[in-house]
């Protein structure tokens, strides 16, 4: 079993290692760019002109340039030195020194996070799976956060429907393997580290009395997942069909807490 700080140590290694193609594939993926466009616009319904932002498992910075862009001021963590490294080339390229900077500090340690609050923190595609308590996030938000702020993550529930699927093709093992409560090993670019899938349950009784429950949606709650980025090229017609079910029914239950990830969204409403 590992221990934390040997899991740090991996996940640093795998995403360091993904970090220098990361912009290419996400690029190429349709799936992803559809599911991350939907993220986008669960954010925009809260987020204020001008807000500034603390990102958490910023990756490449994909979503902080794109925050940037629209005029917001992000500060971007994550532990990977290869992702941080991509950030601060992003920086570098597109002059974006006065609206985003970043740091390498894992989500669970933001109290190293100093020297000014925020209106919005915001966590896409999982990162947060890495972590088995998520109250070790959330306790440090308070501090951070100015009043009415907004926290917006997007995380890996229990049930996807796209991998029960795998039973009728005699997968049971990963067909059921996000029901394990103790986590499961992962696997990317040769590193393993444990990864947790949490409920909505769990995810609000991380958040506590501070927080007021906005809204969650299903991602690809009946639609594909990243995984079958080839899907829209094999089967256009179906998954026009499939992301517009999708539509009909991400934000009802039980589909709002179903899906190859939810979008999950509180206020900070301690006065």
């Amino acid at each position: 079993m590992q221990s934390v700080s040997e899991t740090y140590v991996s996940v640093n290694r795998a995403f360091s290692k993904q970090s220098t193609n990361y912009d290419i594939d996400d690029a190429e993926n349709q799936v992803l760019q559809d599911l991350r466009q939907q993220v986008y616009d669960h954010v925009n319904r809260w987020i204020k002109p001008n807000s500034s932002i603390l990102e958490l498992n910023a990756g490449t910075g994909i979503d902080a340039y794109h925050f940037a862009q629209q005029g917001h001021t992000v500060h971007a963590t994550d532990l990977s030195d290869g992702m941080i490294a991509q950030i601060k080339a992003k920086i570098q390229k597109h002059s974006l020194h006065d609206r985003l900077s970043c740091q390498q500090v894992s989500y669970d340690s933001l109290d190293k996070v100093t020297g000014k609050k925020f209106d919005y923190v915001f966590s896409n595609f999982g990162g947060l799976n890495c972590i088995q308590e998520l109250s070790d996030v959330t306790k440090n938000l308070p501090s951070l956060l100015n009043k009415g702020a907004h926290v917006t993550f997007v995380i890996m529930p229990p049930v996807c429907l796209w991998e029960l699927l795998w039973i009728f093709k005699g997968h049971g093992k990963a067909a059921f393997r996000r029901f394990h409560k103790d986590g499961v090993m992962a696997h990317l670019e040769g590193e393993y580290f444990k990864t947790y899938y949490h409920s909505l349950h769990q995810i609000k009784k991380a958040f506590g009395s501070n927080f007021e429950f906005v809204k969650s949606e299903g991602l690809a709650a009946v639609s594909p997942p990243p995984s079958r980025g080839d899907f829209p090229v094999k089967h256009k017609g179906i998954y026009k069909l499939l992301r517009n079910m999708d539509s009909s029914v991400r934000n009802v239950f039980p589909f709002n807490k179903w899906g190859d990830h939810i979008i999950i969204t509180f206020r900070y409403s301690k006065l």
